[in-house]
């Protein structure tokens, strides 16, 4: 089973407003964007035309991978209400 397989199987709770937020301004003067290719849900994609961060939130594994790998510590990252979020499955 591929990554893609293994994230199409996991269960998501969309919340209304998301639990990431980024600074538009400091992501223009990132060069590497590592949020873009570290994030095993490909939640960030730089929108190159309107100089912004898209953010599928609702992809977040809660794996905190971004935050960390952000050199401009630019990422604000909380985690989503109880009710909301990725559910995981055991076994």
């Amino acid at each position: 089973m591929n990554i893609n397989d293994k994230l199409a199987s996991l269960k998501y709770n969309k919340a209304n407003e998301s639990h990431l937020s980024v600074d538009n301004d400091i992501c223009m003067r990132c060069k590497d964007k590592s949020c873009t290719y570290i994030c095993p849900a490909q939640v960030y994609e730089w929108d190159k035309n309107k100089c912004t961060m898209n953010i599928r939130y609702e992809n977040c594994l809660e794996c905190g991978a971004c935050k960390i790998a952000c050199d401009k510590k630019n990422i604000v990252w909380v985690y989503p209400d109880v009710e909301y979020g990725v559910k995981f499955k055991r076994g």
